[in-house]
């Protein structure tokens, strides 16, 4: 399958050959079929990818310079530019590549409490230990979604719980094993795990935050500013892989034949397929999102704020909270995202600078600080 023939448009990116880190995970979509399609070709661009073993991979390849840019996890870019989440380094956060598309998982034990009705914090007790719960970077997307579900639920993500870090692809062997109770993390883990016996999804994060950012297009700061040509042709080369995965359930359906191949994610294509074409399963769980005509990709520095909110809630950052949105706006390259998406008559959202999100426990974000964890004591 070819890409469509389209001039290049825009001035000739100072680099042409770029190295894109990724994990084996479903959302990785984006930078697959980027690579398959060539997209990048039509704006000066050949791509190569390069598979890490882990999101501390990825975070290490891009600050050696191994890499040039990489799908991220959103809190991991926060996580490195503040100094928790690893060696501090400026990073940058060119758009967004997804939205939704993660879940948690229990043992069918503790997914079988909770269904018969049973609370989260009763479930957990029930095993007369600290359940053993698995998240994939201490300061990504995975951790704050485990952490807000439980404190949502009345269990204390720190206190209540042993939290431990795992790559995801290694999340449905280590539950298998009874090291684990449960993870959180992307997929196609969720479905290889029910697809063994060994774990139930018990909540999909869009039922936590709906319509939440999830990974996105990273980069070291010193990249998009000596590379700024590069850097936008790699966000139209983004966009239109993002557009084409949305266009056409037939597009998701090939794309989850490309994710299953051995030097990618290495499942069958029948654990991807079901939930990257929208089958949750569930109701009232959203699908993963890959562009929504433009309103999934802008990357919203309120969005980069709730992840320094809950580093703060967590005790993982005491920085000065009147720089929360002076660090999000250097970190997100909004200007940057919008000549790109301009240029290919890709609309910025209307609510760009004003979207407010209401989450599972009701709060709502962006909204006024508070020293309330949400936790009962």
């Amino acid at each position: 399958m070819n890409s469509p023939a389209l001039a290049p448009s825009g001035p000739t990116p100072e680099l042409s050959h770029l190295r894109l880190g990724f994990v084996s995970l479903t959302d990785a979509a984006p930078l697959v079929v980027a690579k398959t399609l060539e997209f990048g070709h039509r704006h000066g661009l050949t791509l190569e990818l390069c598979r890490q073993p882990s999101w501390a991979g990825i975070r290490d390849k891009l600050l050696w310079g191994e890499i040039d840019a990489a799908h991220a996890l959103y809190g991991l870019v926060y996580g490195v530019q503040l100094g928790i989440g690893g060696p501090r380094a400026d990073l940058s956060v060119l758009m967004v590549l997804n939205r939704n598309g993660q879940a948690i998982t229990l043992s069918p034990r503790l997914a079988d409490l909770i269904a018969a009705g049973h609370s989260v914090k009763d479930a957990f007790a029930s095993l007369g230990r600290p359940p053993v719960l698995a998240q994939t970077f201490p300061t990504g997307t995975h951790a704050m979604w485990l952490y807000y579900w439980l404190a949502a639920n009345g269990v204390h993500p720190l206190r209540d719980v042993k939290s431990v870090v795992l790559p995801p692809p290694d999340m449905a062997a280590a539950l298998a094993s009874g090291e684990l109770d449960g993870f959180c993390a992307g997929e196609p883990w969720h479905a290889v795990a029910e697809s063994l016996g060994v774990g139930r999804t018990v909540v999909f994060t869009s039922e936590i935050w709906p319509n939440h950012p999830e990974k996105v297009l990273a980069c070291r700061r010193d990249f998009a500013t000596r590379y700024p040509h590069t850097a936008r042709a790699l966000v139209q080369t983004m966009l239109e892989a993002c557009r084409w995965l949305d266009e056409d359930p037939l597009h998701r359906a090939s794309a989850a034949k490309w994710l299953a191949a051995q030097d990618v994610i290495g499942v069958a294509p029948e654990r991807i397929a079901p939930r990257l074409l929208g089958d949750t399963g569930r109701a009232g769980a959203l699908p993963v999102s890959f562009f929504d005509h433009g309103a999934v990709n802008y990357p919203r520095a309120s969005d980069g704020a709730w992840f320094i909110s809950q580093y703060r809630r967590w005790g993982l950052f005491d920085g000065p909270p009147d720089d929360d949105a002076a660090i999000a706006d250097a970190v997100n390259q909004t200007r940057l995202y919008r000549d790109a998406a301009a240029a290919l008559d890709i609309p910025v959202p209307p609510d760009a600078d004003t979207r407010i999100d209401r989450l599972c426990d009701g709060a709502t974000w962006p909204a006024p600080p508070s020293n309330d964890d949400g936790v009962n004591p």
